[in-house]
Parts: C-alpha cells; sequence; structure tokens
C-alpha cells in the first residue's frame, strides 16, 4: 500500500482481539504487533524493562504505564516505516497519549460483547504460557486435552479467568478502556462493532477496512488456529 496505515484494536478480554487481529493482518497486509508478544520477548531477553514487566507479571498485577510505555515506543519507533495492527496496547488514557505523540493513529476499531458472552468464553479459556496461545474448551479445543498442540506442554487456566474474579476484571476494563475510547472517538478514529460471534463481526470489518485501504482483502483465516493471548 502506498500510505503507511496504523491501527489499534481494542476490546475486553475474551473479546476475540486475538482472532479478528489475525484475520485483519492476514487479508490485508498489516503487520500483527501484540503487546502480549513484547512483554514476553522482554521476559525472555531478561532486559532491563523485561524484569521490571516479569516482577508485576508473576504477581498478577497489571504493568504500570510508565513501564509498558518504555517498552513499546521503541518497539514501535523501529517500525517506522511498517503499517502495523497493534493489539493490547495502549489499555489506559496515559498509555494513548503517549502513544499519540509518536504516530498519528487512522483506525481504531472496538469490539463490544456482551458480558454473558465474555464469561462464557473466559471461563472456558486454557493459555500456554510461554508462547501465548490460547484455546477455548467451547469452540477451539486443543488436540490433546490440556496440552498445547505446537509443544504437548501443559495449558493453564489463569486465575482471574476463573468465574469468580471475571466480573471484577471486566468491570476494571470498562472504567479503564472508557477514556481511552472517549479520546479516540474525538479525534473521529474510532469504530465500535458488536456482537458474540467474530464470523458475523468480521464482514463489517472487513468492509471498514476496504474503505480505508482501498484494497481488496485476500481472505485465508482459518478459524480453527489457536489464538494469541490478548
Amino acid at each position: 500500500m502506498a500510505k503507511l496505515f496504523r491501527a489499534v484494536i481494542m476490546g475486553p478480554p475474551g473479546s476475540g482481539k486475538g482472532t479478528i487481529s489475525k484475520r485483519i493482518a492476514q487479508s490485508f497486509g498489516l503487520e500483527y504487533l501484540s503487546s502480549g508478544h513484547f512483554l514476553r520477548d522482554s521476559v525472555a531477553a531478561n532486559t532491563e524493562a523485561g524484569v521490571l514487566v516479569k516482577s508485576y507479571v508473576d504477581r498478577g498485577i497489571l504493568v504500570p504505564d510508565d513501564i509498558m510505555t518504555r517498552l513499546m515506543l521503541p518497539r514501535l519507533e523501529q517500525l517506522s516505516a511498517h503499517s502495523w495492527l497493534l493489539d493490547g496496547f495502549p489499555r489506559t488514557l496515559v498509555q494513548a497519549q503517549a502513544l499519540n505523540r509518536l504516530v498519528q493513529l487512522d483506525l481504531v476499531i472496538i469490539l463490544n460483547v456482551p458480558y454473558a458472552t465474555l464469561t462464557e468464553r473466559l471461563s472456558h479459556r486454557w493459555i500456554h504460557p510461554p508462547s501465548g496461545r490460547v484455546y477455548n474448551m467451547g469452540f477451539n479445543p486443543p488436540r490433546v486435552q490440556g496440552k498445547d498442540d505446537v509443544t504437548g506442554e501443559p495449558l493453564v487456566q489463569h486465575d482471574d479467568d476463573k468465574p469468580e474474579a471475571l466480573m471484577a476484571r471486566l468491570r476494571h476494563y470498562k472504567d479503564v478502556a472508557k477514556p481511552v475510547m472517549d479520546l479516540y472517538k474525538s479525534k473521529g478514529i474510532l469504530y465500535s462493532f458488536s456482537g458474540t460471534d467474530t464470523d458475523r463481526i468480521w464482514p463489517y470489518i472487513s468492509s471498514l477496512l476496504v474503505s480505508k485501504l482501498h484494497t481488496q482483502p485476500t481472505d485465508s483465516f482459518q478459524t480453527h488456529t489457536p489464538t494469541v493471548a490478548e
């Protein structure tokens, strides 16, 4: 594409951001950037930021804004010649303001999924922690129960995906995300999509991207590919 295109996808835990993001990237040729990937890479590389990240992740605490921006912004600067779709950052208004100082976004997609659907999805969600691959026992189970398809290593269920923690987690997301969405709405780049089935939401997202990118999708997405943690 002639002009660089930068987009962000937002949505609560369990909204299907990983699935939709991979479909967008594959269909429209955007580079898919996941904050989860960057976090895991920094931990694995044992960088100064990675050590700090691990200290929060090990305690099940969200990584603070200053550490997230210190980690993410240099990585995005390295991609100044690329078009991309960013998943998992920014999560807060402080992060969004920092991102705005670095790059002008063209589009922000927000996925709205009912709480009942999110609760059902997350309560059946199991993760392969080293890679971030996500499985759902309802619609995207592993080939061998409890084992990662690629490595055969054990899958785990996060404590905050268990029913007793879900409502508090979803309420926190809503409170934190609203100022970010308000910011992008004021810039005229926020587009919201509601539903319970990513396959039904996809045609509307695809049509929007066709209008923005002036190109037709090459849709080779496979719906049962393990998705990436949000």
